[in-house]
């Protein structure tokens, strides 16, 4: 079987597509084959060099043009967040599959809008999360499931970044909030909330606050993923989302959560973490050190006890009996492989890939919650969204 896929977006986040539909056939054979057709975008020159680099067989400078081509089966939406919710119920509408990257939308009524219209196409849909794909945080998974640690009791988790501690790097679009929807709480925290979704269930109620420590910035002359240029000397324009937000959690099973999302945690290139305590143990997982997984197990020999490091890159663990042997790790590209071959055999088994806008949703749900509790000051049940 094979699948045709239309992409729009050919930066950052097409870069990381186009290498997970390239090596997907070459690791996993046994999944249909993406057949990389068509990549849209609205500069015809940087198009033109991506789909030559990436490996596309055609351009589109009109997602328009790109949903309506009959030899598209999925549409891929890695363009800015303010775009996503317009080429989905498009996407939906043409009957086409839909992979989208997070958040699912701008807004909660507008993410709950394009699940509506997928499930009323009868469309496969899925959002990208791609850090549940990880082998180290699919093993934490299968140990809170089997029930190796226990009843749980917190959840905390931080996404630390800094590349935006530079009070004179530009006002790219992430840190505008008509085009990105939030800053390191809706880019960072979003990964934050579904992990702890996936890990360990839904939410009851949030309180957060957050803060945005440098107000304006220069206008940039170029942008592209997480880079920029400007001079410091150039107009200065208004920084209108959060640079770091935090909250607290109570989750539906009991557990208490916390959660921490900055772009001003200097030293911290990428420090996307967890620790969830259970009343038989505990796991650590910091995707800076992606392939492992520190492991306590309470029932071990007192003399020996404490948190173990497991390399999950056995044949064991999830996904690694397709790439190397034991011990050779894999990195971030992987995880997006990971994330379309889950996308693929869900398309070809007729059933919802995971995650998919449902999660999006629930995602959604819980940022705005926290948005609500930070402008209130106070409690927010989920239920109230």
């Amino acid at each position: 079987m094979k699948l045709n896929v239309g992409m729009v977006g050919y930066k950052f986040m097409g870069k990381a597509h186009s290498q997970a539909y390239r090596d997907a056939p070459m690791f996993f054979p046994d999944a249909p084959t993406p057949v990389m057709k068509a990549i849209c975008g609205r500069d015809p020159v940087g198009l033109a060099q991506a789909a030559a680099q990436f490996g596309w067989e055609s351009t589109e400078t009109d997602w328009r043009a790109l949903v309506a081509r009959d030899d598209i089966d999925l549409i891929d939406i890695n363009a800015p967040s303010n775009v996503h919710k317009e080429i989905a119920l498009a996407a939906a509408k043409a009957g086409k599959h839909l992979f989208c990257e997070k958040p699912l939308a701008l807004t909660l009524s507008d993410s709950r809008e394009m699940l509506e219209a997928a499930e009323a196409a009868g469309v496969k849909h899925m959002v990208g999360f791609n850090y549940r794909f990880a082998p180290a945080v699919q093993l934490a998974k299968k140990l809170v499931e089997e029930g190796r640690l226990g009843r749980i009791y917190h959840y905390r988790a931080w996404f630390l970044q800094d590349w935006i501690v530079d009070p004179d790097f530009p006002l790219v679009w992430r840190l505008d909030k008509n085009i990105a929807g939030s800053g390191s709480h809706g880019d960072l925290g979003a990964h934050l909330i579904d992990l702890a979704h996936f890990l360990i269930g839904g939410m009851k109620e949030v309180i957060g606050m957050s803060e945005t420590f440098i107000k304006e910035r220069p206008m940039p002359s170029s942008m592209t993923g997480l880079s920029g240029k400007g001079s410091a000397d150039a107009p200065k324009g208004p920084v209108t989302v959060d640079d770091a937000t935090l909250f607290l959690a109570r989750f539906a099973n009991g557990a208490l959560g916390s959660f921490e999302a900055t772009r001003y945690a200097s030293g911290h290139r990428c420090t996307n973490a967890f620790e969830i305590n259970g009343s038989k143990g505990s796991v650590k997982f910091d995707f800076e050190r992606m392939n492992e997984l520190q492991v306590y197990l309470g029932d071990d020999a007192e003399d020996v006890q404490g948190f173990r490091r497991v390399l999950a890159t056995d044949p064991a663990h999830a996904y690694m009996n397709a790439w190397w042997p034991a011990g050779h790790t894999i990195g971030y590209g992987q995880t997006f492989t990971h994330e379309v071959v889950e996308l693929l055999h869900a398309i070809a088994a007729d059933r919802q890939p995971v995650p998919n806008f449902r999660d999006g949703v629930a995602c959604q749900a819980v940022l705005e919650a926290v948005e609500r509790s930070i402008e209130e000051r106070r409690w927010v049940g989920i239920e109230e969204m």
